[in-house]
């Protein structure tokens, strides 16, 4: 079965699980996880950040950041298929108690331009605007990057605004593939950001927000309240830690792989793309004469495995498993099927 559901159904390869294996653990609420320290500090200095901190999943490093940089009952700017406002089961209303404002974005990304006149609060019966949420890659956007100008242009916008940036890192180390982003650079535009290592990159679990120190102490003290507290996690720190070493380079090749399929499906006949915004490992297309759900099970029965992502949408995603013979073997199946 060819998998391209996801980029987080990857696995541990033998070489990560040995470097679990030999990880040097301590217990983290102490502070005392040896590998745990030093991959917060690796990361936090390869981004440009004073600190950093180790959490289960994205999810609770993007929670743990609006948490940090809001007050209840603010308002948090956002796109309106962003990841926060999509697929976090409402967390920032239940544990932040703070509004989500979602604007019409373009493949996902919001813009200097699009924010003008969003700000909000200067009356009484308003909300308070506070933070900017971005998302880089987009994931509903079909893994679009934002270019270091527009990263700027925002930051601008939010310091003549006086408000506080999140980036939703998920994918960032698809963005920088692609671009050639520096990774100090979001350093510059962000004051918090999160970055998985359980995606593309391979990791099992993990993720890391990345901010100020004061800001990563008292993340720190939440993520306790949380439930996120974890004691002998260097085990889980060391496939991160292997995942950024090791797979980071390959990630490119997940990009090239994801571009031919592209080209193929845009002269299937039963199918519709934008080839030209396909950037990285994401690839968001329609099927025109059958549902999603359908085009899900027809594919499966020929070896594909797929998302639905809309009503007559699909969403296929590639990683460092899948092969040059399953890509190869992914065209013949559409090609069959939809030409």
């Amino acid at each position: 079965m060819i998998d391209l559901r996801s980029d987080t159904v990857t696995k541990p390869t033998p070489q990560m699980r040995q470097a679990m294996v030999e990880a040097k653990v301590g217990d983290d609420v102490f502070g005392e996880d040896p590998t745990v320290n030093a991959l917060e500090k690796k990361i936090a200095r390869k981004f440009g950040f004073e600190a950093g901190l180790f959490v289960p999943s994205g999810t609770m490093a993007n929670q743990l950041s609006i948490n940090t940089l809001t007050e209840q009952g603010e308002e948090v700017l956002i796109e309106e298929t962003g990841h926060i406002a999509n697929y976090e089961s409402t967390a920032a209303a239940h544990l932040s108690s703070v509004h989500l404002k979602t604007l019409p974005g373009q493949q996902g990304k919001l813009s200097a331009e699009l924010l003008t006149d969003t700000v909000r609060g200067s009356r009484d019966w308003e909300p308070q605007t506070s933070v900017i949420a971005l998302e880089n890659t987009t994931n509903k956007g079909g893994g679009c990057c934002y270019s270091e100008e527009e990263l700027s242009a925002i930051r601008a916008f939010s310091d003549n605004h006086n408000l506080a940036v999140h980036l939703d890192g998920a994918r960032i180390w698809n963005a920088m593939t692609a671009t050639g982003t520096e990774p100090k650079f979001y350093s510059s535009i962000a004051d918090t950001l999160s970055v998985c290592f359980s995606k593309g990159l391979g990791a099992p679990v993990g993720s890391m927000v990345l901010s100020s120190k004061q800001q990563i102490a008292e993340m720190r003290r939440m993520r306790k309240m949380w439930g996120g507290g974890m004691r002998q996690v260097g085990i889980l720190a060391a496939a991160a830690d292997y995942a950024v070493e090791n797979h980071y380079q390959l990630l490119k090749e997940d990009h090239r792989r994801a571009k031919e399929l592209a080209e193929v499906i845009e002269q299937c006949s039963g199918l519709a793309i934008k080839r030209d915004l396909v950037e990285t490992n994401i690839l968001i297309f329609d099927v025109l004469n059958m549902s999603a759900p359908t085009a899900v099970e027809k594919l499966e029965e020929q070896g594909v495995r797929l998302v639905p992502f809309g009503p007559n949408t699909l969403r296929a995603t590639f990683y460092f498993h899948i092969t040059d013979e399953d890509l190869q073997q992914a065209k013949q199946i559409f090609r069959s099927l939809y030409d």
